[in-house]
């Protein structure tokens, strides 16, 4: 009688370890919102999501990588990135949904999270960087990642002949969002629901020279 060897046990899109993630990721945003940055814990998070401390740590190594993953994917499913076919309408888009998002607990946090960890004006480094150097690196990924994803909007513009070669894609992205971040955490004024158009028209206007065209 010939023995078989046993199959390989293959695992499931989708199965425990993603499972794991989603919990996770979902009770450190959690406790972002409830607890703020300096009150998050990875114990906190874990007896959130109902896993051992040993888990998280095996799986993110450091609370500060944790929360970066937390911000990263609560902000891709808050603010996509649009593909509307043209500019001025993917901008506008995107201004929205960063609207939206700052306008939701999650969305606050995040935001409220990186100014709390700045050191303040002057500090020249970025968030946190005296108090908590690797918090500080988280936040500057976030960023980057998000402006790194975004920055599409403008290489399509680019290849579509709507924006000249060589537009600087992150100064074009600070330009139309820092509006909307700067109303939603101070809130000195609204954000009135044709700002995004406006602030499209604004940055079109700038990398183009004023021309409009």
């Amino acid at each position: 009688m010939t023995e078989h060897a046993p199959e390989p046990i293959r695992r499931r899109p989708g199965g425990r370890a993603a499972r794991v993630r989603q919990a996770v990721l979902a009770a450190a945003l959690d406790v972002l919102v409830e607890e703020g940055i300096t009150r998050l814990t990875v114990a906190a998070v874990a007896a959130r999501a109902g896993v051992n401390e040993t888990t998280v740590y095996r799986r993110w190594g450091s609370r500060e990588k944790l929360v970066l993953d937390a911000m990263l994917a609560g902000s891709d499913e808050g603010i996509p990135v649009p593909d509307t076919g043209a500019v001025r309408t993917d901008l506008a888009a995107f201004a929205r949904a960063l609207a939206e998002y700052l306008a939701t607990p999650a969305g606050r946090a995040v935001a409220q999270a990186a100014v709390l960890s700045s050191d303040g004006p002057g500090a020249g480094a970025g968030p946190g960087t005296a108090r908590d150097p690797e918090l500080a690196e988280a936040w500057q990924a976030f960023w980057r990642s998000r402006l790194d994803q975004a920055g599409v909007i403008i290489g399509r513009a680019v290849e579509r002949g709507e924006l000249p070669a060589g537009t600087d894609t992150a100064l074009a992205l600070e330009l139309l969002c820092a509006p909307v971040q700067t109303r939603a955490l101070l809130g000195h004024r609204p954000i009135e629901p044709d700002l995004p158009e406006r602030l499209a028209d604004l940055v079109l206007d700038g990398l183009r020279g004023g021309s409009g065209g």
